[in-house]
């Protein structure tokens, strides 16, 4: 057990999705069934053990990601967020988020939800265009979206939800109409993604086969910044690379990661960051959600062995989250390539001001290849 007594978030991941989308490489899976009774008790047990990790420690938010959480059983999270506050401390401003897709049989599940404790949504919605979400593999359509965040307003405090812009085909004044739109609704939170194609989606294969062709670099750059200009207009400025909100309104328990605070994971391939005493650890949990349930009964939690982290890997990690953000990071010149930093400072892509680096506007966008120039 640790006597340290830092706050932390615990995010909690559902890992079985109705479909799996063509650009997604998160830990997601499709089953024909799933039993609720069992994914209770094993999520139950994975919380046990992290409470015998920290202690009595503060708990300040609880993230319930996927996959896709709104297909749980409102009870199942009820449960979960019980225990979360029957054996950790809270303020009373505990948050706690919800990952959900906006189709009608999930948006049914809302009210239970919020009885259950969950106080923000963040709905899936991706685009306002119906073939744009058919070509993104969603199983909704507009109206459904509609009628979901309509729903999701009407019943939880706080409302948050997820676009994908930058897709093949789309203009810039599409976008702008598609931003507009989002922007109507009045959320006090908006994520607005850029998409990317990872390696091992269905979208990697089409697009080394040359059937997916992508906007290039310049209408990519055009999208983004006429982005972050519209949405200061809003009164929702960027607080992180593709997250944007009203001042006070920032998702807390994303904040935790960007400043590389501490959280707990658990669930199926969940990772966590804890300071305990002997230092900070990495935890992760088999990935599978068949190896993740036989591991929870064969040993009573689903936690690979935990793994040490030296003060280096610390400031690596810092960095690349904390670079994430618009008010940048202290970072440890240690880690830094002298020559990576000097270029990248003289190009503009990036600002120091002591020990505290941030990315310019002009930077921004290019945050993956800007740490790849300034980390040794």
């Amino acid at each position: 057990m640790s006597s340290t007594t830092d706050p932390f978030g615990l995010y909690i991941h559902w890992p079985f999705c109705a479909a799996k989308c063509p650009y997604c490489d998160f830990n997601s899976h499709v089953r024909d069934s799933v039993d609720q009774d069992i994914w209770r008790t094993a999520l139950l047990k994975d919380l046990d053990h992290v409470c015998e990790l920290l202690g009595p420690r503060p708990l300040s938010s609880i993230f319930f990601g996927g996959g896709t959480p709104s297909l749980m059983d409102p009870e199942t999270a009820g449960a979960l967020i019980d225990r979360a506050t029957n054996i950790f401390p809270t303020d009373g401003r505990l948050e706690i988020t919800l990952e959900a897709n906006p189709s009608s049989v999930e948006a049914r599940n809302f009210k239970a939800l919020a009885t259950a404790g969950v106080n923000r949504i963040s709905l899936g919605i991706q685009a306002f265009d119906d073939e744009s979400l058919k070509f993104l593999g969603r199983l909704h359509n507009v109206d459904e979206a509609l009628a979901a965040l309509e729903t999701a307003q009407n019943t939880f405090g706080r409302v948050s939800f997820d676009l994908i812009y930058t897709r093949p085909g789309q203009s810039l004044e599409g976008w702008s109409r598609e931003l507009g739109q989002a922007l109507s609704f009045g959320t006090e939170h908006l994520s607005l993604y850029q998409l990317t194609i990872e390696p091992g989606t269905a979208f990697h294969t089409k697009a080394r086969l040359g059937e997916l062709v992508m906007p290039d670099d310049d209408l990519s750059a055009e999208m983004f910044d006429y982005t972050q200009n519209r949405m200061n207009e809003a009164g929702l400025p960027a607080y992180e690379v593709s997250n944007h909100a009203r001042p006070g309104c920032e998702s807390k328990h994303n904040l935790i990661y960007w400043r590389g605070q501490s959280y707990a994971g658990i669930g199926p391939g969940a990772h966590g960051r804890l300071h305990l005493d002997q230092g900070w650890v990495a935890t992760e949990a088999a990935r599978l959600p068949e190896k993740y349930i036989e591991t929870v009964e064969a040993q009573g939690h689903g936690l690979k062995p935990l793994t040490p982290l030296s003060k280096a890997d610390r400031a690596r990690e810092n960095l690349m989250m904390g670079l994430r953000l618009k008010q940048g990071v202290d970072v440890d010149p240690n880690i830094l390539d002298a020559q990576g930093m000097k270029d990248m400072i003289d190009l503009g892509f990036l600002k120091q001001d002591g020990d505290r680096l941030s990315l310019s506007n002009k930077g921004w966008p290019l945050l993956n290849a800007v740490l790849e120039k300034i980390i040794i």
